[in-house]
């Protein structure tokens, strides 16, 4: 996770997870790093990713089980978790073939159509 420009703080953290989730980049049921992950890549200390995770859980953006960690709330993303992670491998590997986004929303969408 890249952490935003500057100084972060627990709101920062939430709304950059808030952006993942909202966008559709984490999908519903996708865990997300634990607390001290999170402290770490945004060069924190734990009790403020805590805080962020704990706005997030309250928003009902995200669920936290003990021993199960912090995954994404049904509903508060788009996509299911596994699609999410798909399109990301899809998107990493057409990039990498240079495919325009046009190319590839245009294959989408005929494969889609095909699928019936």
């Amino acid at each position: 996770m890249t952490p935003p420009d500057g100084g972060a703080t627990s709101s920062a953290i939430y709304e950059r997870l808030r952006g993942l989730i909202a966008g559709g980049y984490l999908g519903r049921g996708e865990r997300l790093p634990t607390v001290r992950q999170t402290a770490a890549d945004f060069g924190v200390a734990p009790g403020t990713a805590a805080r962020a995770f704990k706005q997030l859980e309250k928003d009902g953006l995200v669920e936290t089980r003990t021993g199960g960690g912090t995954r994404v709330a049904e509903g508060a993303s788009p996509l299911p978790g596994p699609v999410v992670v798909r399109l990301r491998d899809l998107v990493e590997l057409a990039q990498e073939s240079d495919v325009t986004i046009e190319e590839l929303h245009g294959a989408l969408a005929a494969i889609w159509s095909a699928a019936g």
